[in-house]
Protein backbone atom coordinates (compact mmCIF):
# COMPACT_ATOMS: atom_id res chain seq x y z
CA UNK A 1 0.00 0.00 0.00
CA UNK A 2 1.21 3.30 -0.60
CA UNK A 3 0.80 6.23 1.91
CA UNK A 4 -2.10 7.45 0.94
CA UNK A 5 -3.80 4.32 1.21
CA UNK A 6 -2.30 3.45 5.07
CA UNK A 7 -3.74 6.84 5.86
CA UNK A 8 -7.43 6.29 4.92
CA UNK A 9 -6.93 2.43 6.47
CA UNK A 10 -5.74 4.27 9.57
CA UNK A 11 -8.63 6.93 9.42
CA UNK A 12 -10.72 3.59 9.14
CA UNK A 13 -9.54 1.64 11.75
CA UNK A 14 -10.04 5.18 13.89
CA UNK A 15 -13.53 5.69 13.21
CA UNK A 16 -14.25 2.15 13.58
CA UNK A 17 -13.33 2.25 17.21
CA UNK A 18 -14.69 5.95 17.73
CA UNK A 19 -18.63 3.89 16.41
CA UNK A 20 -18.30 1.97 19.66
CA UNK A 21 -18.58 5.24 22.00
CA UNK A 22 -20.91 7.05 20.08
CA UNK A 23 -24.51 6.23 19.99
CA UNK A 24 -25.67 3.15 18.06
CA UNK A 25 -27.86 4.91 15.63
CA UNK A 26 -24.61 7.25 14.32
CA UNK A 27 -24.12 4.38 12.71
CA UNK A 28 -26.88 4.75 9.53
CA UNK A 29 -25.22 8.38 9.61
CA UNK A 30 -21.85 7.37 8.88
CA UNK A 31 -22.28 4.68 6.46
CA UNK A 32 -24.68 7.55 4.42
CA UNK A 33 -21.26 9.65 4.70
CA UNK A 34 -19.44 7.04 3.07
CA UNK A 35 -21.67 6.74 0.38
CA UNK A 36 -21.54 10.70 -0.38
CA UNK A 37 -17.66 9.75 -1.37
CA UNK A 38 -16.44 11.87 1.50
CA UNK A 39 -12.96 11.61 2.43
CA UNK A 40 -12.21 8.90 5.00
CA UNK A 41 -9.81 12.21 7.33
CA UNK A 42 -13.61 14.10 6.90
CA UNK A 43 -15.60 10.97 8.23
CA UNK A 44 -13.44 10.65 11.04
CA UNK A 45 -13.41 14.63 11.84
CA UNK A 46 -17.40 14.84 11.99
CA UNK A 47 -16.83 11.31 14.47
CA UNK A 48 -14.83 13.48 16.65
CA UNK A 49 -17.28 16.71 16.30
CA UNK A 50 -20.21 14.41 16.66
CA UNK A 51 -18.81 12.78 20.16
CA UNK A 52 -17.69 16.27 21.68
CA UNK A 53 -21.67 17.07 21.04
CA UNK A 54 -22.88 13.90 23.09
CA UNK A 55 -19.89 14.69 25.94
CA UNK A 56 -21.52 17.90 25.93
CA UNK A 57 -25.04 16.44 26.11
CA UNK A 58 -23.93 14.21 29.11
CA UNK A 59 -22.47 17.30 30.81
CA UNK A 60 -25.58 18.58 31.02
CA UNK A 61 -28.02 16.20 31.34
CA UNK A 62 -28.21 14.00 34.24
CA UNK A 63 -30.49 11.50 33.02
CA UNK A 64 -27.86 11.10 30.28
CA UNK A 65 -24.67 11.46 32.10
CA UNK A 66 -26.05 7.98 33.60
CA UNK A 67 -25.64 6.37 31.02
CA UNK A 68 -22.87 4.73 28.22
CA UNK A 69 -22.55 6.99 25.08
CA UNK A 70 -23.14 4.30 23.06
CA UNK A 71 -26.64 3.34 24.89
CA UNK A 72 -28.17 7.06 24.22
CA UNK A 73 -31.12 6.75 22.33
CA UNK A 74 -32.02 8.50 18.95
CA UNK A 75 -34.72 10.33 20.86
CA UNK A 76 -32.55 12.86 22.35
CA UNK A 77 -31.89 14.42 19.24
CA UNK A 78 -35.41 15.91 19.06
CA UNK A 79 -35.33 16.84 23.11
CA UNK A 80 -32.31 19.73 22.09
CA UNK A 81 -34.00 23.05 21.47
CA UNK A 82 -32.15 26.01 19.60
CA UNK A 83 -31.34 27.24 22.59
CA UNK A 84 -29.57 24.35 23.41
CA UNK A 85 -27.51 24.35 20.30
CA UNK A 86 -26.39 28.00 21.00
CA UNK A 87 -25.30 26.83 24.76
CA UNK A 88 -23.29 24.13 23.19
CA UNK A 89 -21.43 26.75 20.62
CA UNK A 90 -20.99 29.21 23.41
CA UNK A 91 -19.23 25.85 25.08
CA UNK A 92 -16.84 25.51 22.19
CA UNK A 93 -15.50 28.85 22.84
CA UNK A 94 -13.29 27.40 25.90
CA UNK A 95 -13.75 23.79 27.53
CA UNK A 96 -11.18 21.45 29.05
CA UNK A 97 -11.28 17.34 27.61
CA UNK A 98 -11.26 14.50 29.95
CA UNK A 99 -7.34 14.77 30.08
CA UNK A 100 -7.76 18.00 31.17
CA UNK A 101 -6.34 19.98 28.36
CA UNK A 102 -8.09 23.44 27.17
CA UNK A 103 -9.47 24.03 24.34
CA UNK A 104 -10.40 26.87 22.32
CA UNK A 105 -12.67 27.65 19.26
CA UNK A 106 -12.95 30.64 16.91
CA UNK A 107 -15.46 31.13 14.41
CA UNK A 108 -14.02 28.86 11.82
CA UNK A 109 -13.64 26.01 14.81
CA UNK A 110 -17.03 26.79 16.05
CA UNK A 111 -18.62 26.34 12.17
CA UNK A 112 -17.31 23.30 11.42
CA UNK A 113 -18.20 21.29 14.07
CA UNK A 114 -22.15 23.11 13.64
CA UNK A 115 -22.26 21.87 10.18
CA UNK A 116 -21.61 18.51 11.32
CA UNK A 117 -24.15 18.55 13.76
CA UNK A 118 -26.17 20.05 10.98
CA UNK A 119 -25.50 17.52 8.42
CA UNK A 120 -26.32 14.60 11.33
CA UNK A 121 -29.58 16.06 12.04
CA UNK A 122 -30.52 16.77 8.27
CA UNK A 123 -29.94 13.06 7.55
CA UNK A 124 -32.13 11.79 10.81
CA UNK A 125 -34.86 14.11 9.51
CA UNK A 126 -35.25 13.32 6.00
CA UNK A 127 -35.65 9.81 7.35
CA UNK A 128 -37.93 11.20 9.13
CA UNK A 129 -36.16 9.16 12.16
CA UNK A 130 -36.80 12.80 14.22
CA UNK A 131 -39.28 15.75 13.99
CA UNK A 132 -37.56 18.56 15.10
CA UNK A 133 -33.76 19.83 13.49
CA UNK A 134 -32.68 22.68 16.21
CA UNK A 135 -29.08 22.89 14.49
CA UNK A 136 -31.37 23.72 10.89
CA UNK A 137 -32.45 27.19 13.35
CA UNK A 138 -29.35 28.64 14.31
CA UNK A 139 -27.20 30.94 12.03
CA UNK A 140 -23.46 30.02 10.75
CA UNK A 141 -21.24 31.77 13.11
CA UNK A 142 -20.12 34.97 11.44
CA UNK A 143 -16.55 34.58 9.37
CA UNK A 144 -14.69 37.56 9.76
CA UNK A 145 -12.26 37.87 6.97
CA UNK A 146 -8.26 36.96 7.27
CA UNK A 147 -5.84 38.97 6.13
CA UNK A 148 -3.52 36.44 4.25
CA UNK A 149 -0.45 36.17 5.75
CA UNK A 150 2.43 35.37 3.57
CA UNK A 151 6.32 36.63 2.78
CA UNK A 152 7.41 39.19 0.61
CA UNK A 153 10.31 38.32 -2.01
CA UNK A 154 13.06 39.65 0.41
CA UNK A 155 11.23 37.42 3.15
CA UNK A 156 11.51 34.19 0.56
CA UNK A 157 15.27 34.59 -0.16
CA UNK A 158 16.17 35.05 3.11
CA UNK A 159 14.18 32.03 4.25
CA UNK A 160 16.18 30.02 1.83
CA UNK A 161 19.29 31.69 2.60
CA UNK A 162 18.86 30.37 6.27
CA UNK A 163 17.69 26.82 5.64
CA UNK A 164 20.85 27.07 2.68
CA UNK A 165 23.62 28.05 5.22
CA UNK A 166 22.39 27.51 8.74
CA UNK A 167 22.83 30.79 9.89
CA UNK A 168 21.40 31.93 13.55
CA UNK A 169 20.86 28.25 14.18
CA UNK A 170 21.53 27.15 17.64
CA UNK A 171 24.36 24.53 18.37
CA UNK A 172 21.95 21.73 18.65
CA UNK A 173 19.84 22.60 15.64
CA UNK A 174 23.01 22.99 14.07
CA UNK A 175 23.65 19.36 14.60
CA UNK A 176 21.04 17.99 12.94
CA UNK A 177 20.99 20.56 10.00
CA UNK A 178 24.26 19.14 9.14
CA UNK A 179 21.92 16.09 8.07
CA UNK A 180 18.99 17.31 6.79
CA UNK A 181 20.18 20.52 5.26
CA UNK A 182 19.15 19.58 1.93
CA UNK A 183 16.26 17.33 2.60
CA UNK A 184 14.68 20.93 4.64
CA UNK A 185 15.99 22.91 1.49
CA UNK A 186 14.09 21.07 -1.06
CA UNK A 187 10.77 20.71 0.88
CA UNK A 188 10.61 24.55 1.92
CA UNK A 189 11.60 25.00 -1.96
CA UNK A 190 9.22 22.66 -2.83
CA UNK A 191 6.09 24.31 -1.11
CA UNK A 192 6.91 27.77 -1.87
CA UNK A 193 7.15 26.66 -5.66
CA UNK A 194 4.16 24.51 -5.91
CA UNK A 195 1.90 25.35 -3.44
CA UNK A 196 1.30 21.64 -2.37
CA UNK A 197 -0.40 21.01 1.00
CA UNK A 198 2.32 19.73 3.64
CA UNK A 199 0.30 16.56 3.32
CA UNK A 200 0.43 16.23 -0.28
CA UNK A 201 4.28 16.89 0.47
CA UNK A 202 4.64 14.22 3.18
CA UNK A 203 2.62 11.96 1.40
CA UNK A 204 4.84 12.00 -1.94
CA UNK A 205 7.21 8.82 -2.92
CA UNK A 206 10.04 8.44 -5.10
CA UNK A 207 8.09 7.12 -8.04
CA UNK A 208 5.63 10.31 -8.08
CA UNK A 209 7.87 12.65 -9.25
CA UNK A 210 9.33 13.00 -13.30
CA UNK A 211 12.54 15.27 -13.83
CA UNK A 212 11.67 14.12 -17.66
CA UNK A 213 8.32 16.17 -17.64
CA UNK A 214 9.39 18.42 -14.05
CA UNK A 215 6.42 17.17 -12.41
CA UNK A 216 4.93 15.02 -9.75
CA UNK A 217 2.25 13.06 -8.82
CA UNK A 218 -0.10 14.59 -6.12
CA UNK A 219 -3.11 12.71 -4.40
CA UNK A 220 -5.31 15.62 -3.58
CA UNK A 221 -7.48 16.28 -0.95
CA UNK A 222 -10.42 14.33 -1.22
CA UNK A 223 -8.18 11.30 -3.13
CA UNK A 224 -8.48 12.78 -6.46
CA UNK A 225 -5.05 12.71 -8.44
CA UNK A 226 -3.42 15.38 -10.14
CA UNK A 227 0.02 16.27 -11.74
CA UNK A 228 2.01 19.22 -10.45
CA UNK A 229 4.38 21.01 -12.27
CA UNK A 230 7.71 22.33 -10.77
CA UNK A 231 10.36 25.01 -12.30
CA UNK A 232 13.54 24.18 -12.38
CA UNK A 233 14.88 25.78 -8.91
CA UNK A 234 12.85 23.00 -7.33
CA UNK A 235 14.12 20.76 -9.69
CA UNK A 236 17.30 21.71 -8.57
CA UNK A 237 16.71 21.29 -4.68
CA UNK A 238 14.80 17.90 -5.05
CA UNK A 239 17.92 16.77 -7.15
CA UNK A 240 20.44 18.17 -4.90
CA UNK A 241 18.43 15.95 -2.04
CA UNK A 242 18.39 13.05 -4.23
CA UNK A 243 22.53 12.99 -4.74
CA UNK A 244 23.85 13.88 -1.71
CA UNK A 245 21.16 13.66 1.36
CA UNK A 246 18.56 10.89 0.79
CA UNK A 247 20.92 7.75 0.10
CA UNK A 248 22.18 7.93 3.47
CA UNK A 249 18.43 8.07 5.11
CA UNK A 250 17.49 5.78 3.02
CA UNK A 251 20.24 3.21 3.77
CA UNK A 252 18.31 2.62 7.31
CA UNK A 253 14.96 3.01 6.28
CA UNK A 254 12.29 0.91 7.51
CA UNK A 255 10.92 -1.36 4.68
CA UNK A 256 7.41 0.37 4.81
CA UNK A 257 8.90 3.85 4.60
CA UNK A 258 11.37 3.02 2.13
CA UNK A 259 9.80 4.54 -0.98
CA UNK A 260 8.78 7.65 1.27
CA UNK A 261 10.21 10.98 -1.00
CA UNK A 262 11.26 12.78 2.26
CA UNK A 263 12.64 10.41 5.15
CA UNK A 264 13.23 11.98 8.43
CA UNK A 265 16.53 10.94 11.18
CA UNK A 266 14.18 8.38 12.12
CA UNK A 267 14.38 6.81 8.81
CA UNK A 268 10.90 7.17 8.41
CA UNK A 269 8.40 9.11 6.46
CA UNK A 270 8.50 12.46 7.33
CA UNK A 271 5.27 13.71 9.31
CA UNK A 272 3.18 17.07 8.90
CA UNK A 273 3.99 17.65 12.31
CA UNK A 274 7.75 17.34 11.76
CA UNK A 275 7.41 20.07 8.81
CA UNK A 276 5.36 22.25 10.73
CA UNK A 277 8.56 22.26 13.28
CA UNK A 278 10.50 22.50 10.18
CA UNK A 279 9.19 25.78 9.20
CA UNK A 280 8.73 27.30 12.71
CA UNK A 281 12.42 26.62 13.24
CA UNK A 282 13.82 28.12 9.88
CA UNK A 283 11.18 31.26 9.79
CA UNK A 284 12.15 31.99 13.24
CA UNK A 285 15.81 31.74 12.50
CA UNK A 286 15.62 34.07 9.47
CA UNK A 287 13.98 36.74 11.80
CA UNK A 288 10.92 36.79 10.04
CA UNK A 289 8.18 38.57 12.13
CA UNK A 290 5.22 36.66 10.63
CA UNK A 291 3.51 33.89 12.23
CA UNK A 292 4.30 31.22 9.21
CA UNK A 293 3.31 27.61 8.79
CA UNK A 294 3.42 25.48 5.67
CA UNK A 295 -0.14 26.87 4.82
CA UNK A 296 1.20 30.48 4.59
CA UNK A 297 3.94 29.08 1.89
CA UNK A 298 1.55 27.91 0.33
CA UNK A 299 -0.44 31.42 0.35
CA UNK A 300 2.70 32.53 -0.80
CA UNK A 301 2.84 30.45 -4.10
CA UNK A 302 -1.01 31.14 -4.69
CA UNK A 303 -0.53 34.99 -4.17
CA UNK A 304 2.09 35.47 -6.29
CA UNK A 305 0.66 33.57 -8.95
CA UNK A 306 -2.33 35.21 -9.07
CA UNK A 307 -0.69 38.84 -9.22
CA UNK A 308 1.21 37.23 -12.03
CA UNK A 309 -1.42 36.04 -14.05
CA UNK A 310 -4.63 37.29 -13.20
CA UNK A 311 -6.13 33.90 -13.49
CA UNK A 312 -8.45 32.67 -10.22
CA UNK A 313 -9.48 29.70 -12.53
CA UNK A 314 -5.92 28.63 -13.14
CA UNK A 315 -5.04 29.82 -9.71
CA UNK A 316 -7.81 26.95 -7.92
CA UNK A 317 -6.59 24.71 -10.42
CA UNK A 318 -2.89 24.95 -9.35
CA UNK A 319 -4.04 24.43 -6.02
CA UNK A 320 -6.41 21.84 -6.25
CA UNK A 321 -9.45 23.53 -4.93
CA UNK A 322 -12.30 21.98 -5.74
CA UNK A 323 -14.26 24.93 -6.29
CA UNK A 324 -13.46 28.27 -7.16
CA UNK A 325 -15.22 30.25 -5.05
CA UNK A 326 -13.24 28.33 -1.92
CA UNK A 327 -10.21 30.41 -4.10
CA UNK A 328 -11.90 33.69 -4.56
CA UNK A 329 -12.96 33.96 -0.95
CA UNK A 330 -9.04 33.55 -0.01
CA UNK A 331 -7.84 36.26 -2.47
CA UNK A 332 -10.61 38.63 -2.59
CA UNK A 333 -8.55 41.34 -1.41
CA UNK A 334 -6.20 40.88 -4.07
CA UNK A 335 -9.22 41.16 -6.16
CA UNK A 336 -10.34 44.11 -4.68
CA UNK A 337 -6.66 45.70 -5.32
CA UNK A 338 -7.13 45.13 -8.98
CA UNK A 339 -9.68 46.53 -9.24
CA UNK A 340 -8.77 49.88 -7.47
CA UNK A 341 -5.78 49.36 -10.31
CA UNK A 342 -8.47 49.33 -12.90
CA UNK A 343 -10.41 51.98 -11.56
CA UNK A 344 -7.42 54.06 -11.94
CA UNK A 345 -6.02 53.13 -14.54
CA UNK A 346 -9.07 54.36 -16.51
CA UNK A 347 -8.30 57.73 -15.86
CA UNK A 348 -5.77 58.05 -17.97
CA UNK A 349 -8.27 58.01 -20.80
CA UNK A 350 -8.99 61.64 -20.16
CA UNK A 351 -5.68 62.62 -20.08
CA UNK A 352 -3.90 63.73 -23.12
CA UNK A 353 -0.26 62.68 -23.29
CA UNK A 354 0.35 66.26 -24.98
Amino acid sequence: MDYVEKTNLENKRRLQALLKELPKFCSDFFRYLDTRNTSSRTRLSYGYDVRLFFEFIQENNPIYAKMEMHDIPISVLDEITPSDIEEYLSYLSYYEKKSGQAVTNGEKGKSRKLSAIRTMYNYYFKKEYIKTNAPSMIETPKKHKENIIRLDKDEVAELISTVENGSSLTPRQLASHQKTKYRDTAILTLLLGTGIRVSECVGLDLADVSFKTNGMRVVRKGGNESTVYFGEEVAEALQDYLELERPLLAEKALPEHENALFLSLKYSRLTTRAVEKLVKKYTGAANINKKITPHKLRSTYGTNLYKETGDIYLVADALGHQSVETTRQHYAAIEDDRRKLAGKFSGSIFHSDD
